[in-house]
């Protein structure tokens, strides 16, 4: 997979770029010999991904090579106590003779080589997959027909339904939909791998199961899990429950109104459970999150670092049990933290603009082993010191070899109006300076609980700079990696302090002598969509604005979205009203590219229609209508199959070249 340094920028050549392999996921063997990853590559025809699993050298010497070469693809490695290596696929069983294509099932790569052999399947599929750490107990989700009794059971069910042309959902409670697809008919359950085949823990669970992670102790008795209960007024929240694994006995672990929990994670001697709790969120005050460890047989939780004033994202424990790994935003970056269970003390392992993901502590506490991306690098595995702080990340041989950039990634700061500072990252293109300033692109990101400071493949600021726009990224308030006073100051407010704070962001870039302060545009996604929006009803400095996948009328938006009772826990009929863009329409001046797609349930088609609704009937001459709405009919929220990723650059970047640079219009070739 190595890239020949003298071909062409991939970022300058939309088709190279999409080919470009994408590396995902860690697992560490429990010897700590042994790391995988998975790598995505681009499918002959060029439209979707294949996944395979790569094995690297911990210790970083060795060259990365390739485990797996199935055509269905691999994903979710784990190794057993022995170094097997588990994963999940839906190529076809060898001995099994069948027309129709297989739902993902569970294989096994043996530690000493050889070919993979099946292990494990059911008719909707394995999803996640969790193994013992020392009993080597394997656990699993796996989709399954309400009423099934067993797996012959759920079979029949299923092709009942296929046989009928059934595709019909009776629903008895809330949600119905999650992020860009239907929940139902199927339940997750978790079922235990057995010599007879599976055991299910979980019958009858309803949405319970739904979007939640497990984990198994050591010794394989007891398996922790998020359980979703439904609350009055069609509130659904999760909290923890401990099942008994062998008889499925279950009792709640952690569970209470004034929080959620989730990310379950059981120590190396089975004895305590670390989760994410986060506070639940009220109209006037923003939810806060933090780190919780409990005993596994039940008791109080205790606060983790109850003095930090971060948001973990992640946490896994080291070996012995002392302490935690953990990864948390922190200022546009996203670092490896170390807590000490004992004294609560926080140490920052990593020093630079790295975010770090899927970290793996060593047996030997040596190491942390990771994924190291950042707004100018794409994931990469490293290893990292445990112990010492702000220390640099030490490289790994992986699959995948970096590619260089159309540009320099430098930093923006600014003071909002009561004070609080502000930054942000600025791409510069290649060749911007006071003798050719380039022109700017305001790119807004979504959330809004998040913060511009990882790699994105979908919003991807390079392949804007390779045009050679300079790109702001800026974290307004309500980003997150600034301490809860950030989040709390945009809290409910939305078109308050993140716009003010976008603008003041804008200004000390648009101040530089590398950027054309007259050629700008703004552009935003799913929350920053929302933000263009309010942007252009609220000021008429840029040249032209992209809104994808956006809010428009927050009084439609909260009960239509596919988790109304999280987002009404905030908007409530004022903060709607106040906060809503589609109030300000009449006051649009600039032209506006309206981009959604028709499966996205996070927000839903009737906000990109309306908002095309309110901008083309207010144009008196159809014929100089500046707005441009591109539709994806069997696209979700990301927009993510390949050749739709690059009609979608490809009409930003013509309407863009229309209004900023003052060129001519140019329909993208497979939209002619």
């Amino acid at each position: 997979m190595a890239t020949d340094p003298e071909q062409t920028s991939p970022f300058r050549d939309l088709d190279a770029y999409v080919a470009l392999p994408r590396v995902s996921g860690l697992a560490l063997s429990p010897d700590g010999a042994r790391l995988v990853t998975a790598v995505a590559e681009l499918e002959p025809d060029g439209t979707r991904y294949r996944t395979a699993l790569w094995e690297l050298d911990p210790d970083g010497h060795r060259p990365a090579r390739r485990l797996t070469r199935g055509a269905a693809g691999e994903s979710g490695p784990v190794f057993t106590p022995g170094g097997d290596l588990l994963f999940r696929s839906a190529r076809p069983d060898p001995d099994t003779a069948s027309d129709s294509e297989p739902p993902a099932g569970l294989w096994l790569l043996p530690a000493g080589g050889g070919e993979a052999r099946p292990a494990g399947t059911r008719p909707g599929g394995i999803d996640a997959v969790a193994v013992a750490a020392d009993a080597g107990t394997v656990v699993a989700s796996s989709p399954t027909l309400p009423g099934s009794a067993d797996t012959a059971d759920d079979e029949s069910r299923r092709a009942a339904r296929t046989e009928a042309r059934v595709s019909a959902v009776l629903h008895t409670g809330y949600p119905v939909r999650h992020w860009d697809h239907d929940l139902g008919p199927a339940e997750n359950r978790l079922i235990r791998q057995g010599p007879d085949g599976w055991t299910d823990l979980t019958p009858a669970p309803g949405r319970a199961l739904d979007e939640t992670a497990f984990d198994v102790s050591p010794d394989g008795t007891t398996l922790v899990t998020g359980w979703h209960r439904a609350y009055p007024h069609a509130a659904w929240r999760p909290g923890l429950v401990a099942i008994d694994v062998a008889t499925g006995e279950r009792r709640d672990l952690l569970v209470d109104p004034g929080h959620e929990y989730s990310a379950p994670r059981i120590s190396p001697d089975g004895t305590r459970v670390v989760a994410v709790r986060e506070a639940l969120s009220t109209p006037e005050s923003a939810p806060r999150t933090d780190l919780v460890v409990v005993p596994l047989t039940g008791g109080e939780p205790e606060p983790v670092a109850p003095g930090w004033d971060r948001w973990p994202t992640s946490v896994r424990w080291t070996r012995d049990g002392t302490a935690l790994i953990v990864t948390a935003d922190d200022d546009g970056r996203g670092p490896l933290f170390r807590i000490d269970l004992a004294s609560g003390g926080v140490t920052r392992l990593t020093g630079d603009r790295g975010c770090y993901t899927d970290p793996c502590p060593s047996p030997d506490g040596r190491w942390v082993y990771a994924l190291r991306n950042a707004v100018d690098a794409a994931p990469t595995p490293v290893r990292v010191d445990a112990h010492a702080p702000d220390s640099a990340p030490e490289p790994l041989a992986g699959p995948v070899e970096p590619h260089p950039l159309p540009g320099t990634l430098t930093e923006v700061e600014a003071t909002a109006g009561d004070g609080t500072r502000l930054r942000a990252w600025l791409v510069l293109p290649d060749g911007a300076g006071p003798d050719s300033p380039a022109p700017l692109l305001l790119w807004i990101h979504g959330g809004p609980l998040a913060s511009w400071n990882a790699w994105a493949w979908r919003w991807n600021p390079w392949l804007m700079a390779a045009r050679g726009y300079a790109v702001l990224l800026p974290d307004p308030a309500l980003s997150t990696g600034y301490g809860q006073d950030f989040v709390q100051r945009g809290w409910g407010s939305w078109g308050g302090a993140p716009y003010t704070d976008l603008m003041a962001v804008t200004d000390a870039a648009t101040a530089r002598p590398e950027i054309d302060a007259g050629r700008t545009a703004a552009m935003g996604g799913s929350f920053g969509g929302y933000m263009a929006n309010w942007v252009a009803g609220h000021t008429d400095r840029f040249a032209a604005i992209v809104t994808h996948a956006s809010l428009w009328a927050l009084d439609q938006f909260g009960p239509t979205t596919d988790h109304a009772d999280y987002w009404l826990t905030e908007m409530t009929p004022e903060m709607a009203r106040e906060n809503s863009p589609h109030r300000h329409a009449d006051a649009i001046r600039t032209p506006m590219l309206v981009i959604h797609g028709d499966r996205d349930y996070r927000v839903p088609i009737g906000e990109g229609l309306r908002l095309w609704w309110d901008l083309v009937s207010r144009q008196a001459d159809p014929a100089a209508n500046p707005h441009r709405f591109l539709y994806f009919p069997d696209e979700n929220h990301w927009v993510l199959a390949p050749k739709h990723a690059i009609l979608w650059y490809e009409t930003v970047h013509a309407f863009l070249a229309v209004h900023v640079l003052g060129e001519d219009w140019t329909t993208p070739g497979l939209l002619r």
